[in-house]
């Protein structure tokens, strides 16, 4: 193989495709970027067995080729080359010669046969959404996503079509986080279960991008394809709770307050909190502030005052802050309500003027 690119498309692809190899010390061509020329292009893949990805970018070509590389060993030159021209790949015997105007490299490389192919997803279901939404979606909710793999149903984000509307939902079985995208057409789409892992992995491939990604999917797989690049992700075959069901219908006590008052007083919580990150929420009627608590018998204790606008009963229920707060970047309105429905039902957070987000947290019980 020998071909002539522009170094930052170059680098640009080889960045993005290092963030899903694998690593598999049985299979040491996973942890490899697989170059291949075809036609007037230059095809980079790389894959986990989880995730695969294939991003083309165009080339001249002298001579085809194919070669597997390590990935961090051709991410790491191409990252310290200051050189902004054009750069040169070529393979001889096994190395592959990189050369820019002031560099040059030697990479040894790996035999390609065994690196796996990447799978295609047919395109009998396929819509599109700009990748702000994708993005938005993704991260609105996967924080709530459980980290253990016991369930995977749990461990993942679930997406699925209501009409009109991208619905985004995850749950620990702990608390649960739902966004609602607004799409442009009515949509018909499986119901899918991304893995937890490889949504992660998907935001990194995503990420500051702001394009239109058409996806498709089947009951295994989901593929998302824009600007070169092709991803595809296995899916979970499972059934999501139906978390429906457990949505309160009606809220005992309402308070509304600032979201950064409620940001600044959690961080607060975070010094005084004890190993189980409890805090206490007390709201009475008739006040104009909420008072949370922490204490740790080890550092001392803390108790704050938010200024909110209260209605409804009185309530005193234990949280664990983290979970709380770790909701609140996922909403856009300055001010935030709480509903409680009694101490051992869950605290519903929303924006008081976004109602495409949804969050549920289960109080403590100690």
């Amino acid at each position: 193989m020998k071909i002539e690119c522009v170094k930052e498309k170059l680098h640009l692809a080889v960045s993005k495709a290092e963030k899903i190899v694998g690593k598999n010390v049985n299979l040491p061509v996973l942890s490899c970027l697989l170059l291949e020329t075809k036609g007037n292009n230059l095809i980079i893949r790389s894959t986990n067995l989880d995730l695969g990805l294939e991003i083309t970018i165009p080339v001249k070509v002298e001579e085809n080729g194919k070669v597997a590389v390590p990935a961090g060993v051709i991410t790491n030159f191409l990252n310290n080359v200051n050189d902004d021209k054009n750069i040169i790949l070529e393979t001889t015997d096994n190395t592959l010669k990189i050369q820019t105007p002031t560099s040059e490299a030697n990479i040894k490389t790996i035999p390609s046969d065994d690196f796996p192919t990447i799978p295609m997803v047919d395109n009998e279901k396929t819509y599109k959404i700009n990748s702000k939404d994708l993005i938005n979606g993704i991260k609105s909710v996967i924080y709530s996503s459980s980290l253990s793999s016991i369930k995977p149903e749990l461990s993942s984000v679930y997406i699925y079509s209501n009409e009109d509307n991208l619905v985004f939902v995850a749950t620990d079985s702990f608390r649960l986080a739902e966004k609602v995208i607004k799409m442009r057409k009515t949509i018909n789409l499986n119901n899918i279960l991304i893995p937890f892992k490889n949504a992660l992995d998907i935001l990194k491939i995503i990420d500051n991008t702001d394009t239109e990604i058409e996806i498709n999917s089947t009951k295994n797989q989901i593929s998302f394809v824009f600007d070169g690049v092709y991803l595809v992700s296995r899916v979970i075959d499972g059934v999501f709770p139906d978390y429906k069901q457990i949505l309160p219908k009606e809220e005992k006590t309402k308070v509304v307050l600032l979201k950064q008052d409620l940001i600044n007083s959690l961080k607060i919580s975070n010094i005084f909190s004890d190993s189980f990150n409890q805090m206490n929420i007390s709201v009475k009627n008739g006040d104009k502030t909420i008072k949370v608590k922490t204490k740790n018998n080890n550092i001392g204790e803390n108790t704050n005052k938010i200024d909110a606008n209260i209605d409804g009963e009185d309530i005193e229920v234990n949280f664990n802050y983290k979970y709380i707060i770790d909701c609140l970047p996922s909403i856009i309105s300055d001010s935030v309500s709480l509903s409680f429905n009694g101490i051992n039902k869950p605290l519903v957070v929303r924006g008081t003027s976004d109602k495409t987000f949804t969050y549920l947290v289960m109080p403590m019980n100690r």
